[in-house]
């Protein structure tokens, strides 16, 4: 099935007449009759009565009138997408991150490629380290922003961006919220709760492992808003990234000694052609001072 037959088709339904419908479709009457009768040929029936002065549709062009219907729209909405993509008129662009790395990150980037493409799609994968990099192997996600991907992949392209601390956070009624520095002695009679998506976690439990904390009946978390509402309720206190948001019913402190900063890095593959919007991001990102984000 060719689609110029699916288009003399739906003009001959439309008209009801072959001669004006040829006329519609620019060619001549004997060309529109012939890809017609092709048509029908491989659907197995006639789709048109043709009688004078109309032409009918049969009840096999009936039921098939809506179907050709939409799949000539579909086929000339896939063409119209296709050509805004290379016109540049869409832009599209597929990230993965981690469930440690906060989005807000990228908002003030996003929308500044906002103004440099009429129109933007944009799709956001979440996942473990091992997981962005199966996005990037399988070209779900063009870039990927983790602090840690667990994958000796030769073809990952790996870009620091900044560095941080992570500190602790307590309820405002916490007994430490006082505090802008916390000892180790501070945290042993302290209920913790484990960020377990977190790509350090691991190593922050070792940290905190070796100076005597008790890890191993820590409360286990697995996204970040269970920890804010634990936090909030003063269930535990918990371990977070500096540019992890935390609201304002939550303070923060250092802690003094402790061995846990993370790197987070933009992601690429090696030798893939990349999108315009994902090569303007990716400079973004590289370009940025995040200094004052990351404390």
């Amino acid at each position: 099935m060719e689609m110029h037959q699916v288009r003399y088709f739906l003009a001959v339904a439309q008209l009801l007449n072959f001669t004006r419908a040829a006329e519609e479709c620019n060619v001549t009457q004997p060309s529109l009759t012939r890809a017609i009768k092709q048509l029908e040929a491989e659907l197995g029936g006639d789709l048109f009565r043709r009688e004078r002065p109309a032409a009918q549709l049969t009840e096999l062009g009936q039921r098939m009138h809506p179907l050709l219907k939409q799949c000539y729209e579909a086929a000339a909405g896939a063409r119209s997408l296709a050509s805004s993509f290379k016109s540049g008129e869409i832009g599209a662009l597929r990230v993965a991150l981690t469930h440690s790395i906060d989005l807000a990150l990228l908002i003030p980037h996003l929308n500044q490629i906002k103004r440099q493409f009429n129109r933007l799609e944009f799709g956001f994968l979440r996942g473990s380290g091992r997981e962005v990099a199966e996005y990037l192997k399988k070209g779900e996600a063009e870039l990927g922003i983790a602090a840690e991907i667990d994958e000796a992949w030769e073809r990952l392209d790996v870009w620091p961006l900044f560095t941080e601390d992570f500190e602790l956070v307590v309820s405002k009624g916490h007994r430490l919220a006082a505090h802008s520095n916390i000892e180790f002695d501070d945290l042993r009679s302290e209920q913790l709760l484990s960020r377990n998506y977190c790509e350090h976690a691991k190593r922050i439990s070792a940290s905190l492992r070796e100076h005597g904390i008790d890890v191993d009946h820590s409360h286990e978390i697995s996204s970040e808003r269970d920890l804010i509402e634990l936090v909030e309720a003063d269930i535990g206190v918990a371990m977070v990234p500096h540019t992890s948001p935390v609201p304002a019913s939550l303070k923060r402190a250092a802690v003094a000694g402790l061995d846990a900063r993370r790197t987070v890095n933009l992601y690429g593959v090696a030798g893939r052609q990349r999108t315009a919007v994902a090569s303007a991001v990716m400079r973004m990102l590289r370009g940025a001072d995040w200094r004052e984000i990351a404390g």
